[in-house]
């Protein structure tokens, strides 16, 4: 581990320092100090400012919490860092978490599911590029190694037996890619609408792909993760509405932090939803699927929650 998280925290004393309920206190009730790290995803992600935006929280309003991000390749990067207790917290797509057989890494859990990423096919509007089956033999992105992108992105090409000449970059790096026609194509399982797309559409008219035809496969071959959607047309500039599958994202936490700091941690989380999203985000709109809500946060399928997660969401029904 990176640090040693023996020490408790006391649940009442962290919500009401946290909240400033404490009346006729001169000063707040001594908590333990600790700094955690959070895996986060690479330059142009929306996992990037998603992270940002709970690290800034977390450290304001859990006292005695310090929280530090740490960019990666995204979802199996970040669930290995954890493995490895070289971060304390990470977000990752539900699909890279569950294995071919069900099972799940031992040594985690969920805090939440805080939204669902799509997943993006991007081409250039001139790209002769007009359906998934095109992508046979081109130079296509299949996102960072070791992201969610790549995983993926790696099953739909397998399940529609589609060959492709794949390149390994981030999302920044692939919008500057297939911009400047070294890539043909582009794979992004990401939010919606995700800062590297966003900023590739406003500069240079694009298309997405509609990718329903392959949702079919991907249900039969992985039951659980994926479900379809739809990326509105308010997405992206001059872009209509496409088809596509969506999974959920989760944010992981370490088995071994204690309870009662994930209580508050959970809590600060669903204080702030409003204003992560917005943070994340980079606009105002919302868009379907992107809000973290209270109401699906516990459906992580084969993931347990943290107890002090769970121990949250049992005190809200109260």
């Amino acid at each position: 581990m990176v640090l040693d998280l023996d020490g408790r925290f006391s649940r009442r004393a962290v919500l009401l320092a946290a909240g400033g309920l404490l009346v006729g206190c001169s000063r707040q009730p001594e908590v333990d100090e600790v700094h955690l790290r959070l895996a986060t995803g690479p330059a142009g992600a929306v996992y990037r400012r998603i992270g940002g935006a709970l690290a800034e929280h977390i450290s304001e309003q859990v006292p005695g919490a310090t929280v530090t991000t740490v960019p990666s390749g995204a979802s199996t990067d970040n669930i290995r860092m954890l493995r490895a207790g070289e971060v304390h917290l990470g977000l990752t797509s539900l699909d890279a978490l569950i294995t071919t057989d069900g099972s799940v890494p031992g040594g985690l859990s969920a805090i939440c599911r805080l939204y669902d990423s799509h997943l993006h096919l991007v081409v250039m509007a001139g790209s002769a590029i007009d359906e998934f089956r095109d992508l046979q033999g081109r130079r296509v992105s299949l996102g960072a190694r070791d992201s969610g992108t790549e995983f993926t992105s790696l099953r739909v090409l397998k399940l529609g037996r589609v060959n492709v000449d794949g390149r390994y970059l981030s999302q920044a790096e692939s919008a500057a890619a297939l911009r400047a026609g070294e890539i043909d194509a582009m794979f992004s399982l990401t939010g919606v609408p995700t800062p590297a797309v966003t900023e590739l559409a406003q500069r240079h008219p694009i298309r997405l792909i509609p990718l329903d035809a392959q949702a079919e496969p991907l249900f039969t071959a992985y039951p659980g993760p994926y479900t379809p959607a739809m990326i509105p047309a308010t997405a992206y500039t001059g872009v209509p509405a496409t088809r596509t599958v969506a999974v959920p994202n989760v944010l992981l936490v370490r088995n071994d932090l204690p309870d009662d700091l994930v209580y508050a941690i959970t809590d600060t989380i669903f204080r702030n939803t409003g204003t992560i999203t917005s943070a994340s985000r980079g606009d105002a709109e919302a868009v379907p699927g992107w809000q973290i809500n209270v109401r699906t946060a516990i459906s992580t399928a084969a993931i347990p929650l943290h107890p002090g997660a769970a121990a949250w969401f049992r005190d809200r029904k109260r």
